[in-house]
């Protein structure tokens, strides 16, 4: 390739005039794209005709997945709309599209593939041009992609299952055997054109499966040339189809979801993944994993994987939640300190001091009994065991994964997935100008950027994502100040007016109600408009910095979406958990923000009861919304694509007609996908100390979550084409990441938002001898020695509370200092320093155990279960016999005949010694 040719996908705009367009040349042997990107590409010669695709009427075949011939298989299917049949303002516009095509389909053939148009039968001008890759062409890129492909069946004997002796009854929650039958093993090695012997080649028609032949198709469809114009080469479907040359470009789905294709030797996945998987009758059964990557690809198979494992292990966590949730709630009764606020002469008797300046009236402590009640329910001894729990849980779950990951990876045929046999983007190689030597392979490769070029796209995106994070945190702030502002003007106009025309909701329009609803309102506003624009700008950025390959490209973009959802989601959960009521001082001194806005103080049943609000309102709602939005939408929009593309008569549709008529899977929908569940996945571990149902609302989310998604893409959305996948991508950091945060986060919830720590030190060392008189450790007292003592006279004149006082002295507050009169008043006591220290000992003591454990499971457990090391070598070394047989034969034709005998043994001795040593 030229220096000074440029390779770029981005269309020109489509409303010059076409007088200032080149015409088109030809393609020059000098600007051929490399061999290892197009082997099987030939130049098309100046002044030669441009072929087109072959015409062809439909066969009235509606199950057909051939051409009209019914030999030539269909690989991929592209719609365009005939512009000469319309009428258009600027046809030269429409002119160009049409030169566009013709150029790109007349590159397809030369580049091997096969086409026939067809026109549909509903609309004249829509034309459909099937594409078929013929044996020759799907070598070619068969070993240009790596594919993996059988060279003998496995012989190697299954494991028998622990479980076999419940057979009889485990066999009705997996699919049914008569539907979906077990696939045959194979070892695999990747294709070679030149040793097709070797393979494990029964016929060449299905040798190489539909998906395999999708991904190869639209790995040429995105490299095939479609305009030059001088020294620029513009190329690939994805502009074709973004600058509206073409409407759609997608593989076929086998046959509809709910019934048999009526053709000979269909496989019917489709049908057979409906009745077994996505249909709700289905709900209780495992997933056909196997069956999911062959029809959809490893990419699709490996999501479904993780997230059908994700929900078996939470079903453990939820039962264990599940108990704690049912103790807490059987012992509020008898918890003594919910019975001292509860209790008249207790609770009942002390007067608690206003919460806010002015406008706040002094309020009794039993108000709060029903709330006391509640906050029993999650802050108590099952709750520390289950925050535990979940620590070690977690820990099982991932190395646990990992075992399952890596079967999988022999299974499919992943486990040397390398990034070298990751083609590059189209968009990476289009602005590869620079050259540079390749540092492992030594050979000289383009590159779209030097050195320095990509430091400053790295640069310029991570400043990009931390001015949105920042803004992030300016909303939050914003928003806790007008929750500070809005309680208190609340608080001064529905206690100054008289709300009759509310009489019914007077006791429910309270000022603390009126500041939450509002700021819960401003705050999804808020978050839904910066979530919609920071996601265009993560994919600007990420499309800024050109990763190599979609893997680079799909990681990097997922790592800058997740630290702001991270921010977006747990923000509130973080300021309630540690921030709010934290710094509020005292009455006589209270803490302002900003100098003006006195600080939140945590409702009176405390901020864990708040925080387990925030966490079931969020979960729950986020949870309903989603899969709601995910039926609902995809559904509504085939119903009405339908409707307005109705036949007037009762007309046959062909396969590709009906697929056509689906909605397209988003380049990104996976990507949401995963981002739904990993934080979900943070809402389960990092405050579950909090909520011990989190678990089980989760796992009642998922079991719709498999179903509506596998519904989703099985009946709604045209068939996907096949990626290969190794694991679940930069998810998995990820979720290593927040499994130890979440040790910290729960540790310190327990420790700074729950009253655990402050009874515990209350047991066992303020309520006996020498601070009670009293020899034996109990609860008893220990609301009176957490209420500290203020005197009102003591109120500075900006938060004095309006309106007479009653008849008392004294008020209480939550804290622990010195009373009045003390020589050190209102600073903080013995007590207050003794539970600081427990605290910080509890934290540490608690994090370490639980990092010891997870180190310790995570080197116990391996990563690769022994019986896959196992295959995996046994493959290898099958891989290597073949292959050194072959290097042999060659070796043996070139030899001098006289010494033909001698050199095969010599051969053969350094072939085995060879073998024996990279075994």
């Amino acid at each position: 390739m030229n220096g000074n040719d440029i390779c770029e996908m981005d269309s020109t705009t489509e409303t010059e005039e076409i007088d200032g367009d080149m015409e088109m040349g030809m393609i020059d042997e000098e600007i051929v794209y490399p061999e290892e990107f197009l082997p099987t590409y030939h130049s098309i010669q100046e002044g030669s005709a441009v072929a087109k695709a072959q015409l062809a009427e439909f066969n009235d075949k509606p199950d057909s997945l051939f051409f009209n011939d019914g030999v030539r298989r269909i690989d991929f299917v592209l719609v365009y709309e005939d512009e000469d049949k319309k009428d258009f303002e600027k046809r030269h516009t429409f002119q160009r599209r049409q030169r566009r095509r013709e150029y790109f389909e007349a590159s397809l053939m030369k580049m091997g593939m096969e086409l026939e148009a067809t026109h549909s039968v509903i609309d004249d001008k829509v034309t459909f041009v099937k594409v078929h890759m013929p044996w020759d062409v799907l070598c070619t890129y068969a070993e240009v992609l790596h594919i993996q492909v059988p060279i003998q069946p496995n012989d190697l004997s299954a494991r028998v299952s622990p479980w076999r002796c419940l057979a009889f009854i485990t066999k009705h929650f997996y699919p049914s055997e008569d539907v979906i039958t077990a696939e045959a093993e194979f070892f695999t090695a990747p294709f070679e054109k030149d040793r097709l012997e070797y393979f494990y080649i029964r016929d060449k028609d299905d040798f190489f499966t539909p998906s395999m032949r999708s991904r190869m198709a639209y790995y040429i469809l995105s490299r095939a040339p479609y305009e030059i114009r001088g020294s620029v080469k513009k190329f690939g479907i994805t502009k074709l189809l973004d600058g509206g040359v073409y409407k759609a470009a997608y593989p076929l789905h086998d046959c509809r979801f709910n019934a048999r294709s009526k053709e000979n030797g269909c496989p019917n996945d489709r049908f057979k993944l409906y009745e077994e998987w996505a249909h709700p009758k289905s709900f209780y059964k495992m997933q056909p994993i196997d069956l999911i990557r062959k029809y959809y690809g490893e990419k699709i198979g490996i999501y479904f994987a993780w997230l059908g494992f994700y929900t078996v292990m939470l079903a453990l966590a939820a039962v264990v939640g599940l108990g704690c949730f049912i103790y807490g709630y059987r012992t509020q009764e008898t918890s003594t300190w919910s019975k001292e606020v509860c209790d008249p002469e207790i609770g009942g008797q002390i007067v608690m001091c206003p919460q806010c300046d002015r406008e706040c009236k002094f309020w009794r402590l039993n108000s709060t009994c029903e709330a006391s009640k509640k906050l029993c329910i999650f802050d108590n001894f099952g709750t520390l065991v289950f925050a535990v729990f979940m620590s070690i849980w977690v820990t099982l779950f991932l190395e646990f994964w990992k075992r399952y990951q890596a079967e999988l990876e022999y299974q499919w045929d992943t486990v040397e997935f390398l990034e070298q046999e990751q083609p590059p983007r189209p968009e990476y190689e289009a602005k590869c100008i620079y050259e540079r030597k390749n540092p492992i392979t030594g050979v000289k490769e383009k590159v779209p950027y030097t050195a320095c070029g990509r430091c400053v796209r790295v640069s310029i995106g991570i400043g990009t994502v931390f001015f949105w994070v920042l803004l992030i945190l300016a909303s939050i702030v914003a928003i806790t100040v007008y929750r500070l502002a809005a309680f208190f003007a609340f608080s001064a106009r529905l206690r100054a007016q008289d709300l009759k025309e509310l009489e019914p909701l007077k006791e429910y329009v309270t000022p603390q109600m009126a500041t939450s609803v509002t700021a819960s309102l401003i705050s999804f506003v808020v978050i839904m408009i910066l979530n919609t624009l920071y996601e265009r700008v993560a994919i600007w950025i990420t499309d800024f910095e050109l990763p190599r390959t979609k893997t680079d490209y799909e990681n990097s973009l997922t790592l800058k979406m997740f630290l702001f959802q991270f921010v977006n989601y747990y923000s509130s959960c973080f300021y309630i958990a540690f921030a709010k009521g934290k710094a509020v001082g005292f009455p006589g001194d209270p803490v302002y923000l900003l100098g003006k806005y006195r600080n939140e103080e945590c409702d009176p049943g405390g901020c864990l009861i708040e925080l387990t609000t925030q966490l079931s309102i969020i979960m729950g709602g986020k949870a309903i919304w989603n899969n709601i939005q995910e039926v609902l939408l995809p559904w509504l929009k085939n119903v009405i694509f339908r409707y307005c593309k109705r036949p007037n008569s009762e007309k046959v549709i062909p396969r590709w007609e009906q697929d056509y008529q689906l909605q397209p899977f988003s380049k990104l929908g996976l990507f949401y996908e995963y981002l739904e569940m990993v934080i979900q996945f943070g809402f389960v571990t990092l405050f579950v100390a909090s909520f011990p149902l989190a678990p089980i609302l989760a796992l009642v989310n998922n079991l719709f979550e498999i179903r509506v998604d596998a519904w989703k893409i099985t009946t709604q959305f045209r068939r996907v084409v096949p990626e290969k996948a190794q694991d679940i991508g930069a998810w998995q950091p990820i979720l290593q990441g927040v499994a130890i945060l979440a040790v910290a986060t729960n540790a310190m919830i327990i420790a700074f938002t729950s009253d655990m720590i402050p009874r515990l030190v209350y047991y066992w060392s303020f309520s006996v001898y020498p601070y009670e008189e009293r020899s034996d450790h109990t609860m008893e007292g220990y609301i009176n020695s957490s209420l500290s003592v203020f005197d009102i006279s003591d109120f500075s004149n900006f938060s004095r509370p309006l309106g007479k006082l009653p008849n008392i002295t004294t008020c209480r507050y939550r804290d622990f200092r010195f009373p009045p009169g003390h020589p050190r008043e209102y600073e903080y006591n013995i007590y207050y320093w003794h539970v600081i220290a427990a605290k910080m000992a509890f934290i540490i003591v608690v994090e370490h155990i639980v990092y010891l454990t997870k180190f310790i499971l995570s080197y116990v457990i391996p990563d690769v279960p022994y019986a896959v090391k196992e295959q995996i070598k046994r493959e290898k070394y099958l891989t290597q016999v073949i292959l050194h047989e072959t290097n042999l034969k060659l070796v043996t034709k070139r030899l001098k005949p006289a010494h033909e005998e001698t050199i095969e043994e010599a051969n053969a001795a350094m072939a085995m010694e060879e073998m024996d040593l990279d075994f």
